[in-house]
């Protein structure tokens, strides 16, 4: 059987693979290369790709998926705290720009309800393409991502009014008042909606799914209640982008919103190339060329317009004029809704076809440029403010929403905890009484509630998930333990965080020692087997009955370990490009306090200790009271109670321990 859309989406992911690896090669963007594929090998282009409507089916898909990651990673709480830049900024942005295109059409010789529907063409920003790249460069927090997801918000819902006004502007029937009071009526009850299912609904329904541990009931249900609640708000006359936001900011208000974010992203990327593409399949190449300098001089006069607007409505919220700047370069550009409020007015007769194809060459030009824009936003910023200390400013804006930021963005030098069985509630618990910064991921639902309850920074995914151990900041963090009992999954999450960062030292809990090897090889820094550390405790207890020396017990340990453990080490580290070990690497440094009172070590200067020389020790630090004193010399004098951090080879550094513990 012939499947003809089959044929298409080989051709148009084939021939993206191309496009694609080559604007890598060259450093330009993703985005760029999948317009440039529609451009060249649409209707229009070449004309490999032919059915263009089952294309434009896909790329509506790709646009639910976005809206819903985004709605996942935003929450309610985080809604209300930009409702300013919703209503406030993003009404201003959108009157600005009626008005100002209104004007300028109506001074060229437009009449009135042209010049209006024209106006609202140009003041629709591309929700896809700015949330895409905001979301990919870790901005969807910082003050400028705000006011652009709060401004592109309010365009998604400004858009219904404004297809219920074109048949108006053409002189067709309806009572305005009468459409728009049913519109804030269903507004009202979808609001209504979403507040008791982000409340009652779906956290426990979430939960009820998590139980069962089956990650593709999992995926299904959020697939499920995605494209539901799109749907649902596509029926009563929103559109299904809106619908889909509100359905990622139902889940996101549960602790499986970061689990569900990880599993949906795959499917997103696949599905918004074909919306990239189909943008660009929309271009007439041959028309652009032929109309090159209006095409430009179009563009150009948007661009500039468009970025004044948008600075100008950032400042009436009383933004730092940085940050109103660069949410000038980032809404510029005339967006994907403005396509299919195009094809209404057209059928209206409200826009020609030539200025049609004026708006579609000028709309998809903006967007081609836009990455470059933003990536280049800093620097413009810089360039038009003339000022030296740039950073200052960026400090300043910082948090001007909201004056504390998410969690995850402040984790630095953390303990990362993979599995909050118990062992995992063991370490969160000295490390909370240490003071030690940590974060848990778990993927079982009865213990993410458990932690939740006693207040711990816990939640809810997948270790071997990318994006779960981005969002926690896996390369800032200093230690990981790997916690979990399933030796298959740890090898997995060993390996999914040396393919991230290769600075964090991975500490890894395995049942058995011959699984030591593999978890080495992957990228362990530390593997604790329970068979072996078992075996450990139990001949130390006898040894202990037969009243072995401490210092003899210590020995024989050490010696075990060494001679067990270090045989499953790979002899070089796979990452070191087969270098050998450098002759200090048995040395390492060592925090312990100091409890004796042994006159020949406290209570004199380091210079008649004679520290260094005795044991082969060096002091590098101590911490007295809460004073930590790095500036260690001959004259220091250390004192019982101190906490020292010591440098020197294992061997010596256990040897001073034993004589500083009593």
């Amino acid at each position: 059987m012939q499947i003809p859309l089959l044929q298409d989406i080989v051709i148009l992911l084939g021939l993206s693979v191309g496009i694609i690896y080559l604007f890598q090669r060259l450093k330009l963007p993703v985005i760029l290369g999948f317009l440039v594929t529609g451009i060249l090998f649409g209707p229009a282009g070449i004309g490999f790709i032919k059915a263009s409507h089952e294309i434009e089916i896909l790329a509506e898909i790709g646009i639910i998926l976005l809206l819903f990651i985004i709605g996942l990673e935003f929450s309610l709480a985080d809604l209300a705290r930009i409702k300013n830049v919703v209503f406030i900024g993003g009404l201003s942005q959108v009157l600005l720009s009626i008005i100002a295109v209104a004007g300028i059409m109506m001074v060229l010789g437009s009449d009135m309800p042209h010049a209006i529907f024209f106006g609202f063409l140009i003041s629709l920003s591309s929700t896809a393409i700015v949330l895409s790249i905001l979301q990919a460069k870790g901005m969807m927090t910082s003050p400028q991502g705000k006011i652009s997801l709060g401004i592109l918000i309010f365009q998604d819902i400004i858009v219904v009014p404004m297809m219920l006004l074109t048949p108006m502007l053409a002189g067709e029937g309806g009572n305005i008042w009468t459409a728009a009071g049913l519109m804030i009526l269903k507004v009202a009850v979808v609001i209504a909606v979403l507040l008791l299912s982000a409340r009652y609904v779906v956290p426990k329904l979430l939960e009820s799914i998590a139980r069962t541990r089956s990650r593709e009931l999992f995926l299904i249900s959020i697939v499920v209640i995605c494209f539901a609640v799109a749907w649902g708000t596509s029926n009563l006359g929103l559109s299904l982008s809106l619908g889909a936001f509100l359905a990622g900011l139902v889940i996101s208000e549960s602790e499986y919103s970061h689990q569900a974010t990880g599993l949906i992203i795959p499917f997103r990327e696949i599905f918004s190339s074909f919306f990239f593409v189909s943008i660009g399949m929309l271009l007439d190449l041959s028309f652009v060329l032929e109309n090159i300098l209006m095409v430009l001089v179009l563009t150009g006069s948007i661009f500039a317009g468009k970025f004044l607007i948008v600075t100008l409505s950032a400042i009436i919220l009383k933004f730092p004029i940085r940050t109103a700047l660069l949410a000038g370069f980032t809404l510029f550009q005339v967006g994907e809704f403005a396509f299919i409020l195009a094809d209404v007015g057209l059928e209206h007769e409200l826009i020609g076809e030539g200025l049609y194809q004026y708006f579609l060459a000028v709309s998809i030009l903006t967007m081609a440029i836009t990455p470059f824009v933003m990536n280049a936003s800093d620097r413009l910023a810089g360039l038009l403010l003339r000022r030296k200390k740039l950073e200052e400013t960026i400090n300043r804006s910082v948090n001007a929403l909201s004056p504390e930021a998410p969690d995850a963005e402040t984790l630095h030098d953390h303990l990362i905890i993979i599995g909050y069985g118990l062992n995992g509630q063991n370490l969160a618990a000295i490390a909370r009484n240490a003071g030690i910064p940590y974060v848990i991921i778990e993927l079982n639902a009865e213990n993410v509630k458990k932690g939740k309850v006693k207040g711990e920074p816990v939640i809810f995914g997948d270790a071997t998930n990318p994006y779960i151990l981005e969002h926690i900041r896996i390369y800032k963090a200093r230690v990981a333990v790997v916690a979990i009992s399933d030796a298959v999954a740890t090898r997995k999450v060993v390996s999914a965080i040396r393919h991230l960062c290769n600075t964090v030292h991975i500490v890894v809990r395995g049942r058995f020692l011959h699984e030591a090897g593999d978890y080495f090889r992957l990228g362990a820094s530390e593997v604790i087997s329970e068979e072996f550390e078992s075996s450990v405790e139990i001949f130390v207890r006898v040894l202990h009955q037969y009243y072995i020396p401490e210092e003899d017990v210590t020995g024989y340990i050490n010696q075990i370990r060494d001679e067990n453990y270090q045989m499953l080490r790979p002899r070089s580290d796979p990452r070191s490009n087969e270098l050998e070990l450098p002759a200090w690497h048995d040395y390492s440094t060592l925090c312990m306090r100091i409890n004796t009172g042994n006159p020949e070590i406290v209570n004199i200067p380091l210079k008649e200790s004679r520290i260094k020389n005795r044991f082969n020790v060096t002091i590098l630090a101590l911490q007295r009271d809460k004073e930590l004193i790095t500036d260690v010399d001959e004259s220091t004098v250390l004192t019982t109670g101190d906490t020292i951090h010591a440098f020197g080879s294992q061997e010596s550094l256990d040897k001073f321990r034993e004589e500083i513990s009593t």
